[in-house]
């Protein structure tokens, strides 16, 4: 069964229509022999959160992975920002403003909050039409994050992990990001922590930070993004705007209840 619905312009909060940030086509990913995506195309435009979802191992983490460029065995065409970044490395995507997040937390467990958020310090960015992206500083986070502002001579190592994951986050903003890919925000972390994390993509997307995540809970989807994409076994299965999804009884079923 594939239940695949237009995939219709959106109008972020800011009443503009956003221009493609990053743009997924025909993208094949491999871990050796074993071909884990099919020919997936997906897009995130500027002003917008995007949910890619899906059971666990549908391919949800692959896909991100592989637009980042930390799985060397991949095909097909990305775009970032009109750069082609199909063959780039992390760090030369990184640089051009893609920030990601994975979903175990890695953060230097022998140095301090600060010294976590220096780690991630990228000069001030501009978008092309010459207007300033957003500039993360510590202050400024600290406010996104008060328990992060809490400790911040804490080393990374004496921290929950729900403090771990706001940490990661924010030394991925530290990079001044165009677009952040967030792998699993609400796996394995304290309700309170979830609805925290909530807040805070809601607060990022004010600020005009556009956002990619893999996520299997459908309530937390629900109440941070725009446009959801469903994969099953590495194949795009659904795309559309979430309250499509949330009325798509078929889709949800078939694909997203456990």
């Amino acid at each position: 069964m594939q239940a695949v619905v237009e995939n219709p312009v959106r109008t972020p909060s800011n009443g503009v229509v956003g221009e493609a940030l990053l743009s997924v086509k025909a993208l094949n990913a491999w871990y050796g022999a074993a071909q884990i995506l099919f020919n997936v195309d997906l897009d995130v435009r500027r002003g917008e959160v995007v949910a890619l979802m899906g059971r666990n191992g549908a391919g949800k983490s692959t896909s991100l992975k592989a637009i980042m460029g930390l799985i060397p065995k991949r095909r097909g065409q990305l775009s970032f920002m009109g750069h082609d970044i199909t063959t780039a490395e992390p760090h030369e995507t990184a640089v051009r403003g893609l920030g990601f997040v994975p979903e175990d937390r890695r953060v230097f467990t022998d140095l301090t909050v600060m010294e976590n958020l220096d780690v991630g310090r990228q000069p001030k960015r501009t978008w092309p039409d010459g207007t300033p992206a957003p500039l993360w500083t510590p202050e400024r986070l600290f406010k996104l994050f008060p328990n992060l502002g809490e400790m911040p001579n804490r080393p990374g190592g004496r921290m929950s992990g729900g403090e771990q994951q706001m940490l990661t986050v924010a030394r991925t903003l530290m990079g001044n990001p165009y677009l952040v890919l967030l792998d699993e925000p609400s796996e394995g972390v304290a309700p309170v922590i979830v609805e925290q994390m909530a807040q805070m993509i809601l607060e990022l997307k004010a600020e005009g930070v556009s956002i990619l995540l893999s996520e299997q809970n459908m309530h937390f989807a629900e109440l941070v993004s725009d446009r959801a994409y469903v994969l099953e076994k590495g194949q795009i299965r659904f795309d559309g705007t979430m309250d499509e999804l949330a009325s798509n009884e078929a889709v949800r079923q078939a694909y997203l209840s456990v």
